[in-house]
């Protein structure tokens, strides 16, 4: 028995601490946190940080090496550099400095241009990625924060030698912008949960607010999700016809369109979780107000009949202080009367079953 108990508590502490953890990363910042220090503008790989110039690009496009460049915040001189240097095409680079982009793959001459969502801490918790790809480079261009990144460059900068397959560099770029959405979809079901248990022990308005809160989130996630899954599904059976994609990595990328489709079928099934909460939110404040209106509509029929009572008596007191002549006709009359009268009343409740 004590080793159950114990067991009970664990389990239970163990469920509070995700829900906080949960709440924690649901919760919206009241100000954006201040850094220790500003983010490094560009990374490349193998180089670590570095300067974003001409004299960079064209140093590492001399080497003959497959190279990835991060671009962290760029402003209209780096996209003069992708423009003349790169040699993109000047559509490609439009859109490019264009963010909140539609889901996309588009196949140019000698490279692909790819906009791929993950998530962030941010407020929206979104993350725009805009790729640059071929058999020489990948560039990668956003404006928000993306653990995602820091992870996947720590594991190839411990190879110290040559990306082996770059295509498969591209597959775990996007595949790791792909599953951050997990841990922020499980922290939604974890906080469902315990929204559905607050609303049946007391609902708030602070309740109301988070439960949209969620919803618009999700809205904002299924407008990313949906596209992406879709343009990943057009890529079935032609991978290795887009440059620098060769015919085996065509069930990597059926992986990612398989990953793409389980978030979407979550994302769909919170949504639907959190509608199911607003009713019961909504149902319950229903009850409780029908319960109070109840008790105080008992109240006043209560009241009723002791109204016409201390009216009678009002205006009949001439005749009443000419004919009561004791106290005991005062207290039958004053008093019995609105007792009887209150005590027929919760008969009648009783039996009707309203209390």
């Amino acid at each position: 028995m004590p080793s159950t108990l114990r067991k009970r508590a664990e389990s239970k502490a163990s469920r509070m601490m995700r829900v906080d953890a949960a709440r924690d990363r649901l919760g919206a910042p009241d100000a954006a946190p201040v850094p220790d220090a500003p983010a490094p503008k560009c990374h490349v790989l193998g180089d670590g940080a570095t300067d974003f110039s001409g004299e960079t690009v064209e140093r590492l496009l001399a080497r003959g090496e497959f190279f990835w460049l991060d671009l962290y915040r760029p402003d209209a001189a780096d996209f003069e550099i992708l423009r003349d240097v790169f040699k993109f095409h000047p559509l490609a680079v439009e859109d490019s400095e264009h963010f909140n982009q539609r889901a996309k793959v588009d196949e140019y001459e000698d490279f692909v241009f790819i906009v791929v969502y993950g998530a962030s801490s941010d407020r929206d918790r979104l993350v725009e990625v805009h790729c640059f790809y071929s058999g020489r480079f990948l560039v990668t261009v956003h404006r928000d924060d993306c653990p995602a990144f820091a992870e996947l460059r720590g594991r190839y900068a411990q190879l110290h030698e040559p990306t082996p397959r770059p295509s498969l560099l591209l597959y775990r770029v996007v595949d790791g912008l792909i599953n951050s959405f997990f841990p922020i979809l499980s922290a939604f079901d974890d906080r469902i949960d315990e929204l559905e248990n607050q609303i049946f022990l007391r609902t708030s308005d602070d309740q109301l607010q988070e439960i949209f809160q969620m919803k618009r989130l999700l809205v904002g996630m299924r407008k990313a999700v949906s596209p992406q899954r879709d343009a990943f599904a057009n890529l079935t059976g032609r991978t290795a016809e887009l440059p620098g994609f060769a015919t085996e990595d065509e069930h990597y990328f059926r992986d990612v369109y398989d990953h793409l489709i389980r978030i979407s079928e979550m994302i769909d099934s919170y949504r639907d979780l959190l509608s199911s909460a607003l009713d019961v939110y909504l149902s319950t404040v229903s009850n409780r107000l029908n319960a109070v209106m109840k008790q105080l509509t008992i109240i006043a029929t209560v009241f009723l009949p002791l109204t016409f009572i201390t009216g009678f008596f009002g205006q009949n007191f001439g005749w009443l202080t000419g004919h009561i002549r004791n106290w005991g006709t005062f207290v039958g009359l004053g008093l019995g009367t609105e007792l009887l009268a209150i005590a027929l009343l919760f008969t009648l409740f009783k039996r009707r079953g309203w209390f």
